[in-house]
């Protein structure tokens, strides 16, 4: 039944105009991106709650009164740990563990502390700033804020860590995006060395803005973040290069989810995790997001997770690229194989075939309006070495591929293509990315190998069909 409803639906689709088919194919991005810009975006960030906000507490008698208290009257608000001694308690805080430490006096005249680092999460920092000065103004008195890793100027709110990670995330799935897509034809070494290539071009562009230009950091970090970002843009275009033979032009649709969606409300770079949604904290340490935050952080200011985490992370991703590179390479020319021999082509493919035929077809209407004439060229009439020998009725014998390389190497052009002459002499077909005479010439490339790929195989099996049809035509015509 399903099998019935998608060959009439395509049956149907395949009637409209080849340009509408395209556009109507690709609709479906825009329609996931409103989707999940909603269901990640507006969810995580539309209202932002306290939840579990981690805080380390000196233990002591009064400690443990004063969280008492404040359990009972905000409940499910703060998740205090006891530690041993202050050291322990602002180590949380350096490493991001905790929103904040609280210290309480060991005298009557002293003062309760609180510990925080606005380096690490401003709107954390904030948080518990004003929470724990209004809890302890309530009780008489006045605590002391420490703010051990305050902003610099140039980042005064604490986002240039956020959006230099998104920055290296879009570097890093787009190059390896569009090598997916078209890069089929090259080897696993030639696709490597152009990611890490890409990912050396985008590290030295936005850390040379970042720091020279806008200032956002100090340049005296700018060799560290370059290599930071170096490697996180490589990792992230090994796992969108291996992901993507399994996906095809999908891929844009997975890189997103992963490298965006998910890794912006997940990073805790915008808001704390314990102020979103909790599945997006549950994420947390998987996504790239944090990583590449948290090292940002260590290296400009000294706090966040230690280097070794974000460095396994990022190994992770690099691990899963290798990986689904290897076994994907071979998986999709396994699939490919077996579609050739089943003769099934995709909508995409018979779409760029219609239009490919449509571009053809106006190029013979567009020559008849000026007079031309599409199958022959005054400049090309008695050229027996460019057309082929002749046979008694001045019919090209050997013309059936067109015009030669050697003609189109020297620079002369007919002015029809057929489908056989662009195979020959175009390094891509036109509609599909080609722009002249691709070996040749200026150089053609295709918006996807794979749709090449598929209009070919289906103009190939035309072509049989015809030649089989001919053939017998010919045999039975013989036979009578």
């Amino acid at each position: 039944m399903l099998s019935s409803l998608t060959t009439r639906w395509r049956a149907h689709y395949s009637k409209l105009p080849p340009a509408l088919q395209l556009i109507g194919l690709q609709l479906w991005l825009p329609v996931f991106f409103l989707i999940m810009f909603s269901f990640c975006y507006l969810a995580a960030f539309h209202s932002p709650k306290i939840h579990d906000a981690p805080v380390a507490v000196v233990n002591s008698p009064a400690a443990s009164q004063f969280t008492d208290r404040f359990s009972q009257a905000s409940p499910g608000m703060f998740d205090f740990r006891f530690v041993q001694d202050q050291a322990d308690a602002t180590e949380a805080v350096r490493d991001g563990s905790a929103a904040a430490a609280v210290t309480f006096p060991t005298t009557r005249s002293g003062a309760p502390e609180v510990t925080i680092a606005s380096a690490h999460q401003f709107q954390a920092a904030q948080l518990m700033k004003s929470t724990f000065t209004t809890a302890f103004s309530q009780a008489g008195t006045a605590p002391k804020i420490t703010d051990i890793a305050p902003l610099p100027s140039g980042d005064s709110y604490g986002l240039g860590a956020m959006y230099l990670m998104l920055s290296w995330c879009i570097g890093g799935y787009m190059v390896a995006m569009f090598i997916g897509m078209m890069g089929n034809p090259l080897s696993h070494l030639t696709r490597v060395g152009i990611l890490a290539g890409g990912a050396l071009v985008a590290s030295v562009i936005t850390n040379v803005l970042a720091s020279l230009v806008i200032g956002v950091y100090d340049s005296a970090h700018i060799w560290q973040m370059m290599g930071i970002s170096f490697l996180w843009i490589l990792a992230i275009g090994l796992a969108v290069n291996g992901l993507a033979y399994f996906f095809g032009r999908f891929i844009t649709a997975i890189a997103l989810t992963m490298f965006v969606f998910l890794s912006i409300p997940s990073s805790g770079a915008a808001y704390p995790v314990w102020m979103v949604p909790r599945i997006f904290g549950d994420l947390n340490p998987l996504v790239v997001g944090h990583g590449i935050t948290e090292m940002i952080k260590r290296v400009l200011y000294g706090v966040g997770e230690p280097y070794w985490q974000p460095f396994l992370l990022m190994a992770g991703y690099a691990v899963l690229g290798v990986v689904t590179m290897i076994v994907g390479k071979r998986w999709r020319e396994s699939k490919e194989f077996d579609r050739i021999l089943a003769g099934k082509t995709t909508m995409m493919a018979a779409a760029q075939g219609a239009m490919a035929e449509k571009a053809m077809a106006d190029r013979e209407r567009i020559l008849a309006q000026h007079g031309l004439d599409s199958e022959s060229d005054d400049d090309t009439q008695g050229d027996d070495d460019a057309t082929g020998s002749r046979d008694d009725g001045g019919v090209a014998a050997s013309s059936d591929r067109g015009p030669s390389r050697d003609r189109v190497a020297a620079g002369s052009r007919q002015s029809h293509y057929s489908i056989v002459d662009l195979e020959s002499d175009f390094g891509g077909d036109p509609m599909l990315g080609g722009n002249g005479l691709g070996r040749s010439g200026t150089g053609g490339s295709l918006a996807t190998d794979e749709l090449e790929h598929q209009v070919r195989e289906m103009i190939n099996r035309r072509r049989v069909v015809d030649a089989s049809t001919n053939g017998h035509s010919s045999n039975g015509t013989a036979h009578h």
